[in-house]
């Protein structure tokens, strides 16, 4: 099988402008492509493995990745796929995230000499001239079919604004400055970039007289059409400092049974003939596919060991041993002492587990929390010095647990 073969079996490819010279490009090893991540944090997330386990099949197949850091373009946010105006962030502040972009991604891609490229857009875009800009490529973007694209819809209902306007502009540049410096002739990308690619591969055309490709990778949603990767309104990070191994491991152990097999196809490495046995899983083999799906994606991110550790933590926890050692855990700060004791509602919000009292507090009115394995009734209940210093175990709701200690 073809690695394009295996990438549309996998049920990754959206769409792509010329999927006969891109077959030819992959199959062959001939590509060179890019995939642009936008530093807007210091952690990439569960949202950018589509992105990262691409880089890695196609360099395995022979081809040459770009991961291109965004630098540049965050300076002016992506307004794709938004319904408001992304947070500016400062030079330092991108600077740090990239920094932390690139520790991440070597656990995915192989960088160095004949290898991976890591460029930062930074390099090329922060020293254009604005004038300059506008001459060479301004009169190669019609701006009635730049409204028309779907990038720009959700910000047009709140008001699009000039800067996030010119994004599309500066994507495109990246491709046709790579394509020119870097022999870069493939661009790929989540789905919701088309237009943007599109305009990149246009770009390259009329200024270059020559051709482009790009690929649009399937975007990760359940099967309610919600984007996967977010838990309780918060982004499920690949940083161990922000979503724990285990927290990382039990999101992917309780994704629904409609969605377990469709993330063990696209996300994972397993062989395609090993996945098609499962595709008539039902009942309790579903949970052993969850299972699978967690320990190979952890063990991706986080190493064999946290993978495993994770995953017998989970086991226990589900069989009523649980394992202390290895449960999230958080150390409560002393000021929240009051008369000898911690405020559960207080505890549960310094441990993340609910964004605000309020929230705990409904949680315990409708019976969704256990402390040590006993229900609790009361939110006014309290957890005495003498329990926190030898941990007290929180369960929200069926499947969360944590331990919270002084």
């Amino acid at each position: 099988m073809t690695i394009y073969d295996e990438l549309k079996a996998r049920g990754l490819i959206a769409q792509v402008t010329d999927e006969e010279e891109i077959k030819e490009l992959i199959n062959n090893g001939k590509a060179t492509f890019y995939i642009g991540f936008d530093c807007t944090a210091d952690s990439l997330t569960a949202g950018h493995f589509m992105a990262l386990t691409l880089m890695k099949r196609l360099q395995m197949a022979g081809n040459r990745p770009i991961a291109l850091i965004g630098g540049g373009t965050t300076m002016i946010g992506d307004p794709s796929g938004r319904s408001d105006m992304r947070k500016m962030l400062t030079k330092e502040d991108i600077a740090h995230n990239a920094e932390c972009f690139k520790r991440q991604m070597e656990r995915f891609v192989e960088f160095g000499e004949g290898k991976a490229l890591m460029l930062n857009n930074a390099d090329w875009l922060l020293n254009l001239n604005y004038v300059e800009l506008l001459r060479e490529v301004g009169a190669c973007f019609s701006v009635n079919n730049m409204l028309r694209a779907e990038c720009y819809k959700q910000r047009m209902v709140n008001g699009l604004s000039f800067l996030e306007f010119n994004y599309m502009i500066m994507q495109s540049y990246d491709f046709y400055y790579m394509f020119q410096h870097y022999g870069c002739n493939m661009q790929f990308g989540g789905d919701d970039q088309w237009s943007n690619m599109l305009g990149g591969t246009e770009l390259i055309r009329r200024k270059l007289n020559k051709d482009a490709y790009a690929m649009t990778i399937t975007l990760l949603t359940d099967s309610q059409g919600k984007k996967m990767g977010k838990t309780a309104g918060n982004a499920v990070w690949l940083d161990p400092n922000k979503t724990s191994p285990f927290d990382f491991y039990q999101y992917w152990r309780n994704v629904g049974d409609a969605d377990v097999l469709k993330c063990i196809r696209m996300l994972t490495f397993l062989p395609l003939e090993q996945i098609d046995e499962m595709d008539h899983w039902q009942g309790e083999q579903l949970n052993q596919a969850k299972e699978i799906l967690a320990y190979e994606l952890t063990k991706m991110v986080h190493g064999k060991a946290e993978a495993e550790k994770a995953q017998q933590t989970a086991r226990g926890l589900f069989s009523g041993a649980a394992d202390h050692e290895n449960m999230p855990s958080t150390v409560l700060d002393a000021s929240l002492v009051k008369d000898g004791a911690v405020g559960l509602l207080a505890a549960m919000v310094a441990a993340g587990l609910c964004g605000s009292n309020r929230e705990a507090r409904q949680l315990v009115q409708q019976g969704g929390v256990l402390v040590d394995g006993e229900k609790a009734n009361d939110p006014k209940m309290t957890l005495s010095e003498e329990a926190l210093r030898a941990g007290v175990v929180i369960k929200k709701g069926k499947k969360v647990y944590h331990k919270v200690m002084l």
